[in-house]
């Protein structure tokens, strides 16, 4: 985690739509509300960590504030510049200023391709480098993440999956990024693996100033990464806070929820605390209930939850919660 030096990426009212389509012409019949009303601030060399079950939204909200899906409504600001009304040339230019790392590595990389080429690949499409200035280029980027710069002629079967997310880090550290989104870059790891992942990603961002979005399932790895974790519930933000004052006190029951499925190292405090179990199924994105979405599922609920949508307000300072029975 790095200490904040100003603003750089502002998101406010995300939202993502997909259309289902149905009949004889393949007209709209219906959405799939992916993303809905989502605001989140990220400052520079910060980490800001978000968290949710599988299918809550969190990989759309990454690739909409790439831009690698156009969002519906609402602002993806990067340094001030909007990027939802810009073209696919200007869209190119501030491309180099963010990246992504990907969930899976064996998928990340083309296997046609030597692990160089792949490496090298934003130098030559963004015409930073060419011949014998991209060989020098890609092998000091190979020494960054702890790889011999002669690696560089291997192919991806050649590496583990440790030594492959590497290699998609240093090829998204290439044009020498300031916001690197990070996909579940550890979840596909050996649990060994994921710490020298983590160090190297930390490591990384002391050295070049980097800020991260970083996505996970996983609340124990955000607690170690980040400086404020927002957590996500059926396309929509439903708790925000500084990390350290998340996991002191959670003011949403999903996030408790959450919390309470982390192992903890003590046998005797694991056994003596109580675990929330969720019942049911998280609601179908087409088709969200009325109200507070996690009505469905949540042990609390009144009637004020099923007949009215939370806001997601401050309840404690910096910290923000979408429930009505949450001071």
């Amino acid at each position: 985690m790095n200490k904040n030096t100003g603003a750089l990426l502002d998101v406010a009212g995300l939202q993502v739509l997909y259309p289902i389509r149905g009949g004889l012409f393949g007209r709209p019949v219906g959405h799939v509300r992916a993303v809905e009303d989502v605001s989140i601030r990220i400052d520079a060399g910060e980490t800001f960590g978000l968290a949710g079950e599988s299918g809550c939204g969190k990989t759309t909200v990454g690739m909409a504030i790439l831009q690698m899906v156009r969002p519906t409504g609402g602002r993806v600001a990067f340094e001030g510049t909007d990027l939802t009304s810009l073209a696919t040339g200007a869209l190119r230019q501030i491309r180099r200023d963010m990246q992504i790392v990907f969930q899976d590595p064996y998928s990340s990389l083309n296997p046609r391709l030597t692990v160089g080429e792949s490496v090298g690949e934003p130098l030559l499409v963004h015409g930073v480098a060419r011949g014998h200035d991209l060989k020098r280029k890609v092998g000091d980027l190979m020494e960054i993440v702890g790889l011999q710069p002669s690696y560089a002629s291997r192919y991806p079967h050649e590496f583990s999956g440790g030594q492959r997310q590497r290699i998609v880090i240093a090829r998204a550290l290439a044009l020498r990024p300031k916001l690197i989104v990070c996909d579940e870059p550890v979840s596909a790891l050996d649990v060994s693996v994921q710490s020298q992942i983590l160090n190297l990603l930390n490591d990384l961002q002391q050295d070049f100033g980097l800020a991260y979005l970083f996505i996970s399932h996983d609340l124990s790895v955000l607690k170690n990464v980040s400086d404020r974790v927002g957590v996500m519930y059926l396309g929509r933000l439903v708790e925000l806070a500084e990390t350290a004052a998340l996991y002191e006190r959670t003011l949403h029951p999903y996030t408790e929820a959450l919390m309470s499925a982390i192992p903890l190292p003590d046998p005797v405090r694991q056994r003596a605390r109580t675990q929330v179990i969720l019942s049911g199924e998280i609601p179908s994105p087409s088709n969200p209930p009325t109200g507070c979405p996690f009505h469905t599922r949540c042990p609390i609920a009144q009637a004020v939850c099923r007949e009215k949508l939370p806001a997601l307000e401050e309840k404690r300072p910096g910290h923000l919660a979408a429930c009505h029975l949450r001071d």
